[in-house]
């Protein structure tokens, strides 16, 4: 495996992103409605204005679940399918370039752009913000853009291996959006309906390990054992074991799910 193959088909994929504002929309859609979350986010307390860091991150911890998986999947979705549909998959894997370097290629590029317009997006709601953190609160700022960039590139490496496995885009598209109604609505639900089923014989441990098998739950545990008041407000205390609130742990799980399918996807995509 060469880097120079990889490097050029991301910069590729990054500047077809630039060139069609796909980075600036997202970038400006994370802004507005991180403003107007972190502005309007305590209204059914009865208040409105700028907040703790705790309730800011708090109330952006539910726009990130619902939105970076979702756009993160439609990023990636038809990176390989896309080209194959197109006929150009062929006239690119004839060029002196792996399979395996195509796919990471496409992946680097596609990361790039989602890390870049998270970044530009939250990062512009902490200089709006920034009268209003101290040192403290801007460090879990940073931490909770880092923990959503982790959230993206997982969700992005899903579309990858979806892109691999679909046979035209109708189904990719078809997939990306039931693996993103599966991550963030209904996984939690089947777990919580086991527990009440169950009639809470399947609580403990048990069922704190198995949140680990869903990236947004991980994302969210990442977040909400950062701060003690967000993490009473989520209710999660009784639930999560403090030995999951380790962050390095938390993270190293989140590059398992980056890792993890992109490795079936290169595996799948093998001639």
């Amino acid at each position: 495996m060469e880097i120079s193959p990889i490097l050029t088909v991301a910069a590729k994929e990054f500047r077809d992103r630039i060139r069609n504002r796909w980075v600036l929309a997202v970038a400006l859609v994370f802004t507005v409605f991180s403003l107007v979350i972190a502005y309007f986010g305590g209204a059914q307390q009865g208040a409105v204005g700028l907040r703790s860091i705790e309730f800011t991150i708090a109330s952006l911890v539910s726009l990130v679940i619902y939105l970076i998986p979702l756009i993160a999947l439609l990023l990636g979705f038809d990176a390989i399918v896309g080209e194959r549909e197109r006929g150009s998959l062929d006239l690119l894997l004839a060029l002196p370039i792996t399979r395996l370097e195509l796919l990471l290629g496409k992946y680097l590029g596609l990361a790039l752009a989602l890390t870049l317009s998270t970044l530009a997006g939250f990062g512009l709601v902490a200089v709006l913000l920034w009268r209003h953190m101290n040192a403290n609160a801007l460090f879990h700022y940073v931490g909770f853009m880092l923990s959503s960039v982790l959230l993206g590139l997982a969700f992005l490496s899903l579309a990858v291996l979806i892109s691999v496995l679909a046979r035209d885009r109708t189904r990719a598209s078809g997939l990306a959006i039931a693996v993103w109604f599966f991550f963030v609505l209904v996984f939690d639900l089947l777990l919580l309906g086991v527990l009440v089923t169950t009639g809470g014989r399947f609580a403990g441990d048990a069922f704190a390990w198995l949140l680990l098998l869903n990236p947004a739950d991980v994302f969210r545990i990442l977040n909400v054992f950062s701060l003690e008041d967000v993490r009473t407000l989520y209710g999660l205390a009784s639930v999560v074991p403090a030995s999951l609130g380790n962050p390095a742990a938390m993270g190293a799980v989140m590059l398992a799910w980056i890792v993890v399918p992109l490795a079936l996807a290169n595996w799948r995509f093998k001639p």
